[in-house]
């Protein structure tokens, strides 16, 4: 029944109207922001399968460009099944992948444009969340912090982004969620026969991996061992899909190494992302 809905959800409501975005990665940094004036409204629909179980989740991101460089966000959920024991990831595109409400800010503080739509970029992430449960895995979650700085290459066939981030959890009823150090690589290609302008379709293929090493989490200053989420690095593809106004992505991660002395092991994680170009 969990399954039913949240199929319904991903067709009904993972439709994002945007007006510069969404040509890049599923679930690694990227660099690109919005133009001056710029708008984006954006919805993913995201689920990640362990062992035991299975989460569900619609995520909302509103975005506006101060600058051609400057870019702010907010980023809300909701929650169709939640994960007893939640696994700390950022989820795709600098996203939370649990139950956390977002606000970032996007800087672009490196562009050279050189040859034919070839350009190298570097962008940095700052954000704050809040959580909207009050425990995680059974520790006392609270509000994070996070920043992350990623690089990048694009041209007209090949793409390519390296990027790393830390998120940091605050201390809650003498708990304390352990931090989240992480790093992600993306590979991109566009092949030749999706050179051509519209009417013809334009397809991109994408080879993404993350690696993570959660931290243990505290209470009362003392380590939790059996909290320990352990060190994972997960890989896989996903596509972008662009036809006039409109655009698809979609994706999974599989583990390609998992560390994880106590709790359920992952299997895979998967996205999905429907877009209408204004």
């Amino acid at each position: 029944m969990k399954r039913t809905a949240f199929l319904i959800l991903l067709t009904v409501t993972a439709i994002s109207k945007v007006s510069a975005q969404g040509h890049g990665p599923l679930y690694g940094l990227q660099t690109p922001t919005l133009a001056k004036g710029g708008f984006d409204f954006n919805a993913a629909a995201m689920s990640l399968a362990t062992e035991d179980d299975q989460s569900f989740m619609l995520r909302y991101i509103w975005s506006y460009g101060v600058t051609e460089d400057l870019q702010i966000n907010i980023t809300t959920p909701t929650m169709v099944n939640r994960l007893s024991e939640a696994p700390r990831t950022r989820g795709n595109n600098n996203m939370p992948a649990n139950g956390d409400i977002e606000a970032s800010v996007w800087y672009r503080f490196f562009s050279n444009a050189f040859g034919v739509g070839k350009r190298f970029e570097s962008t940095a992430i700052l954000s704050v969340s809040t959580p909207t449960e009050e425990t995680r895995s059974g520790i006392n979650v609270s509000n994070s912090i996070h920043g992350a700085i990623s690089t990048g290459y694009a041209s007209r066939t090949w793409y390519a982004w390296v990027g790393g981030g830390y998120q940091y959890y605050f201390e809650e009823g003498n708990e304390q969620l352990g931090d989240l150090p992480y790093a992600s690589l993306v590979i991109g290609y566009r092949p030749n026969i999706f050179m051509g302008d519209y009417p013809k379709p334009d397809w991109r293929v994408f080879v993404e991996s993350l690696a993570e090493f959660p931290g243990t989490s505290t209470s009362e200053g003392q380590l939790i061992p059996i909290d320990q989420r352990g060190k994972k690095v997960m890989i896989g593809p996903s596509f972008l899909g662009l036809y006039g106004a409109w655009g698809i992505s979609f994706g999974a991660l599989f583990p390609l190494y998992q560390d994880i002395t106590q709790g359920p092991k992952e299997e895979y994680r998967l996205s999905m992302n429907i877009s209408y170009w204004l």
